[in-house]
């Protein structure tokens, strides 16, 4: 096979502000360029967190995005490995970011050998944060 690694996501947004600040001071990545009018795109923009990267960028002039649905095929989510879920979670808390998914009445629940939560974007990307690897 001739595939390397990953290189990027692809992430469209109506809510690019927000959706900037969450990736960078909620979730880390640092911004490596921010492209204004880019291809009809008010912006495109690249993330980075280690060797993962994300494309995010608005919607080209004119057309409108449809809202992030979990039943929509392909990707669901995305998921980040953390140390230690509950301190991550807390953490995310003391940033002032409250949009986590309940599951059961559940913030943090238990899988298998280890606990997750999940935490929606300004866009609607849901993001998995685990704590155990597969």
């Amino acid at each position: 096979m001739s595939i390397k690694m990953m290189h990027h996501v692809c992430i469209q947004t109506s809510k690019y502000k927000e959706s900037l600040e969450f990736y960078t001071k909620i979730l880390g990545f640092k911004v490596v360029m921010e492209t204004a009018n880019f291809h009809g795109r008010d912006f495109n923009t690249w993330l980075r967190l280690d060797t993962f990267m994300i494309e995010l960028q608005t919607a080209k002039k004119g057309d409108k995005l449809n809202n992030w649905s979990s039943l929509n095929e392909g990707i669901v989510h995305m998921c980040f490995l953390v140390d230690n879920v509950q301190e991550e979670f807390h953490r995310i808390q003391k940033l002032g970011y409250t949009n986590f998914k309940v599951k059961n009445g559940k913030e943090i629940y238990k899988v298998e050998n280890g606990y997750l939560f999940k935490i929606k974007a300004p866009e609607g990307t849901e993001i998995e944060i685990r704590d155990m690897p597969i």
